[in-house]
């Protein structure tokens, strides 16, 4: 232990690296925020910002090492505190990750009554020559998608515009969802990172479809001259993106522009890799492929 708690500034030794890469984040999680105050279940929030982070830099083939937290609110509620802040420890211990500190800002002037406002920094690391750029993604290499856990963090202002966020509302049951649709938006954000360590040698690129959908996230991964075909087929649409879409009449293309659609990260491989991580992880699917850019679209979604 390199000191105790009560010091300006958190402490973290960097042990086991021979030429590390230091890798950093830092997300919030948006309106979601505005659902669990409705239900009054805070529990969830605090999974949802660490594997958001987390995953962010897993992109990268970096490892989780420690996270800070910055909680803003109009009024210091005990128990809602309490209740982000066991989320954030539960899914911080889940990946190895320390936290080492955070602030907690009371700012009746800023923020009404018990609403508040959260934001999660994160440092991770890996060794240089591992780390994951995309820079070798060529013609023919495969797109695997694994499985979102539902919206994540992504889409609420457009979701709370279509249904609205009285309590009654969200405790609506819908017989599509299997449960409510408080219950539906409040699912936690999954984290790939558990699942994905084994196998990060086979990954040439990597992307976190978080706000901007497939459309607005792969290509931050692509080479020049890079594109890829998507086929929606390919895998099977969760029921919620269906209620969405028909609620509001939503465009197909803004869709696919503003939720994950089902698909919470793409990994983009050989197509001899691609195989391996089939049969290693039983819910990735192979749902395109890299092909050179021919016109202005680099994902095309068919």
């Amino acid at each position: 232990m390199l000191a105790g708690p009560g010091f300006f500034g958190g402490l973290f030794e960097l042990k086991g690296y021979k030429r590390p890469v230091l890798v950093s984040s830092v997300d919030g999680v948006g309106t979601k925020i505005k659902i669990a105050s409705a239900l009054k279940r805070h529990d969830t929030i605090g999974i949802d910002l660490v594997c958001h982070c987390v995953n962010d830099i897993l992109t990268l083939g970096a490892e989780p090492l420690f996270f800070l937290d910055y909680i803003a609110m109009g009024k210091l509620v005990p128990e809602q505190l309490a209740a982000v802040v066991q989320g954030l420890s539960q899914a911080c211990r889940q990946v190895g990750c320390a936290i080492i500190g955070g602030e907690t800002a009371e700012m009746p002037g800023l923020y009404t009554g018990k609403d508040y406002d959260l934001v999660g920094f994160i440092i991770g690391a890996v060794e240089k020559e591992k780390l994951i750029t995309g820079k070798t993604i060529g013609a023919g290499d495969a797109i695997i998608g694994l499985p979102s856990s539902g919206l994540h963090t992504n889409g609420y202002s457009l979701v709370r515009k279509l249904f609205g966020e009285t309590s009654s509302v969200l405790h609506t049951y819908y017989p599509e969802l299997g449960r409510s649709l408080g219950d539906e938006l409040l699912e936690p954000h999954r984290c790939y990172y558990n699942e994905l360590k084994p196998h990060l040698s086979l990954i040439k690129g990597m992307a976190h479809i978080t706000g901007g959908g497939l459309t607005g996230n792969i290509p931050r991964v692509l080479p020049k001259g890079m594109s890829v075909k998507i086929d929606s087929k390919a895998w099977t649409l969760p029921p919620i993106f269906k209620l969405i879409k028909k609620r509001g009449n939503v465009a197909q293309q803004e869709m696919y522009q503003v939720f994950n659609m089902g698909i919470g990260m793409v990994l983009i491989c050989s197509p001899e890799n691609a195989d391996r991580i089939r049969k290693a992880l039983s819910e990735a699917k192979v749902i395109g492929k890299v092909v050179k850019t021919g016109g202005k679209e680099r994902v095309t979604i068919k």
